[in-house]
């Protein structure tokens, strides 16, 4: 969409400070690590910046690509993650992989399908349309909608992985907490139910949209 460049960059640097700060408060990092993490995103932005195209084409067209994302992704998740203790980081690390794989997998199978789910290049960028009472009707439903598919994903998904889990690698179920926290269990639980959420985000919701009239 087409917006004021302040606009954007006011609304970028509240969406920063808010994150920012949450993590002081709610004492997950100091402020050291936060500043740390601040230039760590920059210079990641800084290096991806020029090749996201390139690595956007591979993911869409590349016939493999879901085999090497899932495979790269797991691989990140399996080999990070050597610390005897828990830690919510872990989870959290594994949580964002999984989600990455997901959207990534979601945006092949709409290409490889010829699933136009994007307005076309030639009418970017887009302007801001007049607020209706029928834009905003339809704005909520999708939301609704969306939230309702990707919250019932991740309970699906929850509901299947852990007992699974457990089973698999002959941890006890009588505390669920407990077994969530050991690593061979919260791995693949957070990993495959996130992803499923990530590719029901790019795939399955937007699908829905278009079967029911609210692309």
């Amino acid at each position: 969409y087409q917006y004021p460049l302040m606009f954007g960059l006011i609304l970028a640097f509240c969406w920063c400070s808010l994150v920012c700060c949450s993590r002081i408060y709610m004492g997950m990092h100091s402020v050291l690590d936060v500043i740390a993490g601040f230039l760590y995103a920059i210079l990641i932005l800084a290096v991806f910046h020029p090749v996201v195209d390139l690595i956007d084409n591979f993911n869409l067209t590349y016939k493999y690509a879901p085999l090497i994302i899932i495979s790269l992704h797991l691989a990140l998740g399996i080999f990070s993650f050597t610390l005897d203790t828990w830690s919510t980081s872990r989870g959290d690390t594994a949580q964002i992989l999984g989600c990455g794989a997901g959207v990534a997998c979601g945006s092949h199978l709409n290409y490889a399908l010829g699933l136009q789910l994007d307005p076309p290049a030639h009418t970017l960028p887009l302007s801001l349309s007049s607020l209706s009472v029928a834009v905003f009707g339809k704005a909520i439903l999708r939301l609704l909608i969306g939230v309702v598919v990707l919250l019932l994903t991740r309970v699906a998904m929850k509901r299947a992985t852990i007992p699974l889990a457990c089973r698999i690698f002959r941890v006890p179920q009588g505390d669920v907490r407990r077994a969530r926290q050991r690593m061979e269990v919260e791995l693949p639980y957070r990993y495959i139910t996130y992803g499923m959420v990530g590719f029901a985000l790019m795939f399955v919701v937007p699908c829905l949209f278009h079967f029911i009239g609210l692309s």
